[in-house]
């Protein structure tokens, strides 16, 4: 079986262990750390929160080999990666023919600004990264609200037409009269037919008994 390996770090077991469900309900579990509102570090670099989110090359004292105006992304990458992929190899050249030249420290210093100036420019997409992953979470939310719209309306309809359908099979007014009036008269002539049949039962039941009489 492939083992389930997960791409994060396992969470530190000695702080896990104060948030445990008993110690959230207790209240005894550490509370979070407050917010920063100046500066922090990070990595050693000490950051003010009203910098910019990307700072220039030249305010990190780096110097900066790109164009000023009229920058091409694409083409600068493009060009940085050659860059990098020649020096590297002139590296190489250079610690197999001579190891201990003083100019190998100085081709590493010239890959190192190489390499941040590539991240650099690829730091200066993040901006459009997250105006394209928003405008993307806006456009499935709006998509799944307009599918469930869609369907509220089928339903909508469907209820519609059954109502519809159940006053259709519904007897009209005049109609409802002339068959109240059909059932009265037939439950009068039924009744007149019961009256006359007793009638006569008790008329022949009469007969009997003056004959009983008289004999």
């Amino acid at each position: 079986d492939t083992a389930q390996v997960s791409s994060m770090p396992i969470p530190p077991m000695q702080y896990v262990k104060f948030y445990s469900d008993e110690a959230v309900k207790k209240g005894t579990a550490p509370k979070p750390p407050p917010p920063l509102h100046d500066t922090y570090s990070m990595f050693g670099i000490t950051i003010n929160n009203d910098d910019a989110i990307i700072q220039s090359l030249e305010s990190q004292g780096i110097k900066k080999l790109l164009p000023s105006k009229e920058l091409d992304r694409k083409k600068e990458l493009r060009k940085l990666n050659h860059s990098i992929l020649m020096n590297f190899l002139d590296l190489l050249d250079m610690l197999i023919k001579c190891p201990e030249s003083n100019k190998r420290e100085e081709k590493l210093d010239d890959i190192n600004l190489l390499f941040i100036h590539m991240h650099h420019l690829i730091n200066e997409y993040r901006p459009h990264q997250a105006r394209e992953t928003l405008r993307v979470m806006l456009m499935v939310q709006k998509r799944r609200r307009v599918q469930f719209t869609n369907k509220f309306k089928d339903q909508l309809d469907k209820v519609k037409n059954i109502i519809q359908e159940a006053l259709d099979s519904l007897p009209q007014p005049q109609e409802a009269m002339e068959v109240d009036e059909n059932k009265a008269e037939a439950d009068k002539a039924s009744g007149l037919k019961e009256g006359d049949s007793e009638a006569g039962t008790v008329s022949n039941m009469d007969r009997i008994m003056c004959d009983f009489v008289d004999m």
